[in-house]
């Protein structure tokens, strides 16, 4: 049985935890290195007791980032860290060898001057970035096998294009006009603490945040189903805050092509699309994000609404932000990079 070597760079973040979570139950990974920046370097037992009992002293205590010593360990690396952070170590974890899944933004969008635009700094690995695969593993699988770099996709987005995609391939709705209303658990703004995020502030209370139009997941939206549609797109996305601790609820409207279209036509091109996928659930009922909290499922359902003569679509999609839309999805690459089982370690 094929055994993958794994280690996480920033394991100390709710993603970090999840990684953790999930390879510690995989068949067939072996986690065997643990790296920090942080000046003094923890152990993770003492960030999260819940590891208490499941790693051993060498397992748990974080070490340098140095990616020669972790090539030595390591077939494969996790990076765990900020955009801007995380492209300032791929180029030197890539040169020792390793398989690198990348979790944060910086290789996420294909154009560096989009990238720098929506992140308001140049981009300064233009060379993988090329090279980078975008990790949506339902709509690029046959790109992963044997990839050196994947872009894990950001939470908002999987859920978005998993979404909308069926829909335009089969151009039963217009690419003009899409607008998505996403609502997420406050794990999504990370473990860092934030007088925003404190229990007072956000316990019953509900909202949209960021730069309405402008959101920096909309870009990465916007490149995924322009690769569906095989022309540019622009929508608009709007994100709203949760007073929950995890989970994404999508509710996404579309034109129809046709006035004439059934739900029925609707649901089919969702059956069709993810008839094999093992983690997409077309649902009949509404999704929930308390039915896909703690899963790398995705719920997706859509409705036909509206008179005659002006029906709307209206699709709704729900994930874990923290495993299908991060730790889960980046194993779920794993699998598919090194030709393992799809849902080894996530059933």
């Amino acid at each position: 049985m094929t055994r993958v070597r794994t280690a996480i760079v920033g394991p100390t973040g709710y993603t970090g935890f999840h990684l953790i979570d999930l390879l510690l139950r995989h068949p067939q990974a072996e986690l065997t290195y643990l790296a920090s920046h942080r000046d003094e370097l923890p152990d993770i037992r003492e960030e999260f007791p819940q590891l208490l009992g499941r790693l051993t002293d060498e397992q748990a205590v974080c070490r340098p980032i140095d990616p020669d010593t972790i090539a030595d360990v390591a077939d494969v690396v996790f990076l765990a860290l900020p955009h801007r952070a995380a492209m300032s170590y791929v180029p030197r974890l890539l040169d020792a060898g390793l398989r690198v899944i990348d979790l944060s933004a910086d290789y996420r969008l294909a154009d560096a001057d989009l990238y720098e635009r929506v992140y308001e700094h140049p981009h300064e690995d233009l060379a993988n970035l090329a090279d980078a695969v975008y990790g949506l593993t339902e709509l690029y699988r046959d790109q992963l096998p044997g990839a050196m770099l994947v872009a894990n996709p950001g939470c908002y987005p999987t859920a978005a294009a998993l979404g909308i995609a069926p829909l335009l391939a089969r151009s039963v709705v217009q690419r003009e006009g899409i607008v998505i209303n996403a609502a997420s658990g406050v794990t999504g703004a990370g473990r860092k603490p934030s007088l925003a995020l404190m229990f007072a502030e956000q316990n019953d209370a509900f909202g949209a945040y960021g730069k309405i139009g402008g959101h920096r997941h909309q870009s990465e939206i916007e490149q995924t189903l322009g690769r569906v549609a095989g022309q540019a797109m622009s929508l608009l996305f709007v994100p709203h805050l949760l007073p929950v601790d995890r989970g994404i609820l999508e509710t996404i409207y579309l034109t129809p092509t046709q006035q004439d279209v059934t739900e029925e036509e609707l649901f089919e091109a969702f059956e069709d699309a993810y008839a094999d996928e093992p983690f997409v659930r077309v649902r009949e009922n509404l999704p929930n994000i308390k039915h896909v909290v703690g899963t790398n499922f995705v719920d997706v359902t859509v409705r036909l609404t509206g008179p005659a003569e002006q029906r709307r679509v209206v699709v709704f999609a729900a994930e874990d932000n923290v495993i299908k839309g991060a730790a889960g999805q980046a194993i779920q690459n794993m699998n598919v990079v090194f030709e393992l089982d799809e849902t080894a370690g996530l059933m």
